[in-house]
């Protein structure tokens, strides 16, 4: 067993400012438990284009609101209390609301390294490497 904090990852390389948030990468790779555990802040007002090629994600909002935007134009509001799935390495669009940061409880399987960053100027989406 083990008990890991926020401030820990802080201070450590799975703490990543991926442009429009941050992540904490609670849960790694290296922790061989065969996913990673994240807690993700989504900084108000932004718009990411993202894709996981490599990795499904489940995304539950603790705080905020924002929304995500398939690519067949398909918009889903998300709230607190909301789990949204990208169980096809779906593309999408992540946006938080204009007024608050959104927050996010974030599951990826198969577990990230922890150090992956986005490049959000790839025209083509983030794959977060």
């Amino acid at each position: 067993m083990f008990v890991r904090s926020l401030r820990e990852v802080e201070e450590s390389d799975c703490y990543v400012d991926w442009g429009n948030g941050t992540s904490h990468r609670l849960l790694t790779e290296r922790d061989g438990m065969g996913y990673t555990v994240c807690h993700t802040v989504v900084h108000k007002g932004s718009e990411s284009l993202l894709e996981y090629k490599n990795h499904l994600e489940a995304c539950y909002c603790i705080a905020g609101s924002g929304e995500v935007e398939d690519m067949q134009g398909q918009v889903y509001p998300i709230k607190v209390g909301d789990i949204y799935v990208l169980d096809q390495h779906d593309k999408h669009y992540l946006r938080a609301s204009v007024d608050e940061d959104m927050v996010l409880v974030s599951v990826f399987n198969p577990p990230l390294k922890g150090t992956e960053r986005h490049n959000l100027n790839d025209p083509e989406a983030s794959s977060a490497y």
